[in-house]
């Protein structure tokens, strides 16, 4: 079993929404932007999402997406399962495909006990979690090019990404520094 690219941009999709309260429309752009994934795919890929319940979409103006619920009530597992269906380590492991050494093949039922125990990890970790531990790396990108300096020219979006690892990226609003005041970003 190899996750696919769908369902690795389908979790730092969502959690670039995790960051944000639950409700809060977001579009596909700025999500691609601050994680560094391809917009029309990661488009189609929350489209799936929408249609499994994880994620809401809101069309026209200020259209986009948000959680449909708490990222600490999302699992990885249903993020995974959504976009690549039910996880089989094996052809044999898989219902519909079926396999005519099940019932007695030692192979079969130690593939069995690591897929268990794959969807366990997947099934205990939440978007809360998880986002806990990420840093996007559209943004990391950012603050590196920005280098924490005012005065880029550009307007700044983020206030604050603080992993649990104690790494930052912290952007102001350069209408609201004083003079002489700096951005600030810390990244270890």
């Amino acid at each position: 079993m190899q996750i696919t690219k769908a369902g690795e941009y389908g979790v730092l999709g969502l959690l670039a929404l995790a960051r944000r309260p639950v409700g809060e429309v977001v579009m596909v752009d700025l999500v691609a932007s601050e994680e560094e994934l391809p917009v029309s795919f990661l488009g189609k890929i929350f489209q799936s999402l929408a249609r499994a319940g994880i994620v809401k979409s809101a069309r026209g103006s200020g259209g986009g997406f948000a959680l449909s619920r708490e990222p600490r009530e999302i699992t990885i597992l249903q993020v995974i399962e959504a976009i690549e269906g039910p996880i089989a380590l094996q052809r044999c492991l898989d219902d519909d495909a079926g396999c005519e050494h099940i019932t007695g093949c030692a192979l079969c039922g130690l593939l069995a006990e690591a897929q268990d125990r794959v969807k366990e990890v997947f099934h205990t970790t939440t978007l809360a979690e998880l986002s806990g531990r990420h840093l996007p790396a559209g943004l990391i990108k950012l603050a590196r090019t920005r280098g924490g300096s005012a005065g880029t020219g550009s307007a700044a979006v983020l206030t604050s990404v603080t992993s649990d690892a104690g790494d930052s990226i912290r952007f102001s609003s350069p209408s609201s520094m004083g003079p002489g005041e700096n951005e600030t970003v810390f990244l270890d």
